[in-house]
């Protein structure tokens, strides 16, 4: 996938989420809207990103399940040109769109008759923002008042106000610039007590290989400053984390990674799991694991939060899909032949199959819908985009629609 390149459900019990949240509202009672009514029936924004030669263009979904026997229609949906995003903090009414069109973010309100209606914009051009994109996770909501977004290009976490919509200040966060390389963000940054933190994968512009590096950025909410540890250079494309129960923060090889290494060999870096202690900002140099040794040997890559504790990893199944010399990466990485993996997480991690979910394609995003948790899968050609069920490790197809989703939002 390429965009700027391109969970609690499952009641998880980890502190790190994949989705910015703040505290929930009750199932059972109303919610007010912004038009000054009250509903309890759910909402859901699908923002989905239609390619084609000429341009992209994006429609965001309402819909009040994400259970449907039929294909989504993107009839009555809002258009937005370019690649966008629509992010927010959950059940709070509002969703904030934004895209590859400009610096601009957009509030659309949710009306009690579940249409969106378009309300006040802010912009990041005054922090020499030009564009925004890649993940739904670059924005994270401290509060209703409070927000971040994590731009590459600018070396800068933008701080604004999702309330009065106003850019309120940033935070540098240098020192991330790799000569020839892109830099990129986590799809799961992890939220702990007053901490983002936001793991960075580094690959090249010209081959697409993997850069031997992994870092963080750490922001404090309480001040808004911000530490960069680059420093871990064992492993590449460290780009997933998940919280374990020890307290320490797991960091995995995301799955692309994992692919260069699986199609170029030895001369690409290993995919790896890490250690990091979130209260004193430095590595475990006493802890790394090559993922190929807790599955047998076989190609593994992104760490996805599980449910007690655990996590998932993604195992390349080779008897589904074949590998030659002049396999691309990313062609391999989203292929649907990844398999998934619980792990066990501490001093020496464990790795079990999960016979009951399919296969899937490599590239994938999780969502959560009320107790529910959903992935991604992606139709060859990003065609389309199918919700499956992860909650009950099932895999069951719950939702398709035509485009690619690289964000989801319940509403209400």
């Amino acid at each position: 996938m390429r965009f700027a390149i391109p969970l609690r459900s499952l009641r998880l019990a980890v502190t790190a989420l994949a989705l910015p949240v703040l505290a929930g509202c009750d199932p059972d009672k109303p919610t007010p809207t912004p038009d000054g009514g009250t509903s309890t029936r759910a909402a859901f924004a699908i923002t989905t990103q239609v390619i084609s030669t000429d341009d992209a263009q994006s429609y965001i979904i309402v819909t009040d399940s994400v259970d449907h026997t039929e294909k989504l229609s993107l009839a009555n949906a809002v258009e937005v040109p370019g690649r966008a995003l629509g992010v927010g903090i959950p059940k709070s009414g509002s969703l904030f769109v934004a895209g590859s069109q400009g610096p601009t973010v957009t509030r659309y309100n949710l009306t009690s008759d579940g249409r969106l209606e378009k309300g006040a914009t802010v912009s990041f051009a005054g922090q020499g923002v030009t564009s925004i994109g890649e993940y739904q996770h670059q924005f994270q909501f401290v509060s209703e008042t409070k927000a971040y977004y994590f731009d590459g290009r600018t070396s800068k976490v933008i701080v604004w106000n999702p309330s009065d919509m106003s850019v309120t200040g940033s935070i540098n966060v240098t020192g991330l610039a790799v000569e020839g390389a892109l830099q990129t963000f986590a799809t799961l940054p992890v939220r702990r007590e007053n901490q983002v933190i936001m793991p960075i994968g580094w690959r090249t512009t010209a081959t697409g290989d993997i850069v031997k590096k992994a870092g963080l950025i750490v922001v404090d909410t309480t001040n808004d400053t911000a530490k960069v540890i680059v420093k871990d250079e064992r492993c590449g494309y460290v780009r997933d984390g998940v919280m374990g129960s020890d307290g320490m923060l797991y960091l995995a090889t995301e799955v692309y990674g994992s692919a260069v290494r699986r199609v170029k060999g030895a001369e690409a870096p290993p995919a790896c799991l890490l250690r990091f202690n979130p209260q004193t900002l430095e590595f475990d140099s006493s802890f790394f694991v090559s993922l190929d040794t807790l599955v047998n040997g076989g190609t593994a890559g992104s760490l996805l939060p599980g449910p007690n504790g655990t996590a998932y990893l993604r195992v390349f199944d080779e008897s589904s899909f074949e590998v030659t010399a002049s396999t691309h990466p990313r062609t391999l990485a989203s292929a649907p032949a990844w398999k998934w993996w619980q792990i066990q997480l501490g001093n020496t991690p464990t790795a079990t199959p999960v016979a009951t979910l399919p296969a899937s394609t490599g590239s994938t995003f999780l969502f959560e819908a009320d107790n529910r948790t959903l992935f991604t899968e992606f139709a060859s050609g990003s065609k389309g985009t199918s919700l499956r069920e992860l909650t009950d490790q099932s895999g069951k197809v719950t939702t398709t629609y035509d485009g690619v989703s690289f964000s989801f939002l319940q509403l209400r």
